[in-house]
């Protein structure tokens, strides 16, 4: 039997660091309109020559997660409701309703959570747990929480240990957060609302923790089934 065997590439060290600095990005960690470290000191925190910071600097720069300002520095791109993703695009062109998006993440995201069950290690736990310790923190200072809502979902997404996952997730969020922030106002500005969302999010985190997909599963699908009957019962007003 012939069996076609390709050659294993070594990962070159730019790709590690662009890898690196989106994961950030992704997470919540390095925020919208944030100014990022030097080249100079970023270099010298990953241990790498200023060339390879170039690299994947203009990598991140031509996917749009990332601007340069003359004179200023390089800095996080902030979201102005206009998002260039092909996926947003996409989904633009379908206009799609709150309620189809919301079916979309049923599908998604409990099936990651149940797999961030069986794979989340330490750092994604501590990812999660800051999550949630960041949205109180935005609610008390009065900001809607959503940054810090898309962090612990991202960071579910990262915890289920699949690039595609977390690809998707990210574009979905995009949309969902800034390309039809006004759709979702009315669910982040009551208080009881809130106080929810935030106990879901402490309960998934507790069955990730426990290693328990079935309760993980449950957990995520009765915390989006929350949204969804929030935005049915809109429609009665």
């Amino acid at each position: 039997m012939t069996v076609s065997i390709k050659p294993i590439k070594p990962k070159r060290i730019s790709d590690q660091v662009f890898d690196q600095i989106r994961e950030l990005i992704f997470r919540g960690t390095l925020k919208p309109g944030e100014k990022m470290m030097p080249e100079r000191e970023l270099a010298e925190a990953m241990n790498v020559s200023r060339t390879t910071i170039r690299d994947a600097i203009q990598r991140l720069v031509t996917m749009g997660l990332i601007v340069q300002k003359q004179g200023q520095g390089t800095f996080v791109k902030t979201h102005d409701g206009k998002i260039e993703s092909p996926l947003v695009k996409a989904m633009e062109a379908q206009d799609a309703t709150i309620e189809e998006l919301l079916e979309v993440r049923m599908g998604l995201e409990c099936n990651a959570t149940a797999l961030a069950a069986k794979r989340a290690d330490e750092n994604d736990l501590k990812a999660l747990a800051h999550s949630i310790e960041e949205m109180k923190i935005e609610i008390a200072s009065g900001r809607l929480g959503t940054e810090a809502d898309t962090s612990f979902h991202m960071a579910i997404a990262y915890a289920a240990k699949n690039p595609l996952q977390v690809l998707v997730m990210r574009n979905f969020y995009d949309y969902l957060f800034y390309g039809i922030r006004e759709n979702l106002s009315g669910l982040y500005e009551k208080e009881d609302n809130i106080q929810i969302i935030i106990r879901q999010h402490e309960e998934i985190m507790k069955t990730i923790k426990n290693r328990d997909p079935y309760g993980a599963y449950k957990a995520m699908k009765n915390h989006i089934q929350f949204v969804m009957d929030f935005f049915g019962d809109k429609k009665t007003f």
